[in-house]
């Protein structure tokens, strides 16, 4: 699924909603999302999951065509953790499946 897919699926489901609508209430919530993890805070949605910073180290990495070390760089990470009910439901799809 993609963006333009959540437009649709939203605007399917809420008819009284116009595709612009939709449109902008998945750019508002993704945004919203956006900054909250720029600013460092986390993001919990009961019965999907969270999202987190987490901080990777610096350290050396090894470039497979020259074999030549490099170097890379500290940095932050989105982090996605399902929620209890979001991986039951997976897990559930998945042993339906043959």
């Amino acid at each position: 699924m993609n963006r333009s897919d959540l437009f649709d699926a939203l605007a399917e489901h809420y008819p009284h909603l116009t595709a612009a609508d939709a449109q902008a209430a998945v750019k508002i919530l993704l945004e919203a999302m956006t900054e909250s993890l720029v600013a460092g805070q986390r993001i919990e949605i009961r019965g999907f999951g969270s999202f987190a910073v987490h901080e990777r180290a610096a350290r050396a990495a090894r470039n497979p065509r020259t074999g030549e070390t490099v170097s890379v760089p500290p940095k932050r990470v989105a982090h996605f953790k399902p929620g209890k009910a979001l991986r039951e439901a997976v897990d559930a799809a998945a042993r339906e499946r043959p």
